[in-house]
């Protein structure tokens, strides 16, 4: 039998993948400009954030976590390491002197009722455990116990998650490539991965995640040099790898059955509950920016990312991306 493949018939079909796999942004009459479609909408929301006279962001390379009053917490490499905002882009508040130079990875969990922040320094090459406030309650140094490092200067971790159980979980992304678990007391427990492209190996784990969408809870991790996000169980055994859809992925983060994965290239990417592709969103147009630090605020485009390196939703389903840059930038898409 011969089939024919006709102009009309491509068309329809490009234009299916094409919806399926990079949605851009949309001019709106009213000059919105909406990203998404379906159940996943976004709206730009243009000049969010709102900082103090005087202050600037300086170079953003770090990560967003939002707390049970809806204060959205973001990192900069200045000495405000942890800056604070309300949903509306409010500035509240900045702490962090001491955390200047590498604050990069956060997670807010609750601990004994409370709500405690973690933390992970690629330039103290430590894990910390701190009040909302930045007073630190625990320091996990470098893990000397696992055997992989000849000095704490080997070790960058890069992101930090903490499991119902109270384990920690600590991607060394920038460092030895090794995933690091620690008790809820914080005594060393194991570690797996170290540098590789095989199955199990990993390549700048930049960011870990604890995914709870299913019967059994595992571990995400972000393989960003490997181009994937590896699935484990909880003990480090390796169960699944998502390719093929990510390219240099830097954090997990889930919202009922979704993920949201910031993409270093400039775009974020959503996943559905089989970790199948929903959409890429915000992809930048300019190859010659796109996955850049020193990108300078007039060469920004309101639609289009730069160099995502953190995205949250909140419990609306509003999203905050922050871009990997020397100027500092972060955004709101609020859920339309």
């Amino acid at each position: 039998m011969t089939f024919t493949f006709n102009r009309r018939m491509f068309l329809g079909a490009a234009g299916a993948a094409a919806s399926a796999s990079l949605v851009r942004a949309a001019a709106k009459p009213d000059d919105r400009i909406i990203l998404g479609e379906g159940k996943h909408r976004y709206e730009w929301v243009k000049n969010w954030s709102k900082l103090p006279d005087g202050m600037t962001f300086g170079n953003t390379h770090g990560c967003i976590v939002i707390d049970s009053k809806k204060r959205i917490f973001m990192n900069t490499d200045t000495e405000n390491a942890v800056i604070i905002f309300d949903a509306s882009g409010k500035f509240i508040k900045a702490w962090g002197k001491q955390f200047a130079g590498g604050a990069h990875g956060m997670c807010i969990v609750k601990d004994k009722g409370k709500e405690v922040l973690w933390m992970s320094h690629i330039g103290r090459h430590e894990v910390v455990k701190c009040t909302l406030d930045g007073d630190v309650l625990m320091t996990l140094p470098f893990p000397e116990k696992s055997g992989v490092y000849e000095k704490p200067e080997e070790y960058k971790p890069t992101s930090v998650a903490v499991a119902a159980s109270g384990a920690v979980y600590i991607g060394d992304g920038y460092g030895k490539s090794w995933v690091h678990m620690y008790s809820p007391a914080g005594e060393y427990v194991k570690s797996w991965g170290g540098k590789g492209t095989e199955p199990g190996k990993l390549s700048t784990p930049h960011g870990v995640w604890i995914d709870t969408r299913k019967k059994e809870t595992v571990l995400l991790v972000a393989d960003r040099s490997n181009s994937r996000i590896q699935v484990y169980d909880l003990e480090g055994k390796l169960l699944d790898s998502v390719t093929d859809i990510v390219k240099r992925p830097c954090h997990i983060h889930q919202h009922g059955t979704d993920l949201l994965i910031p993409d270093l290239t400039g775009r974020i990417t959503i996943l559905d509950k089989d970790n199948k592709l929903v959409a890429h969103l915000g992809a930048n147009s300019d190859p010659t920016i796109a996955g850049k630090n020193p990108v300078e605020p007039e060469k920004w485009k309101d639609g289009e990312f730069t160099a995502p390196h953190c995205a949250r939703w909140d419990d609306q389903g509003n999203m905050y991306v922050l871009d990997w840059n020397k100027f500092g930038r972060i955004t709101k898409l609020k859920k339309v």
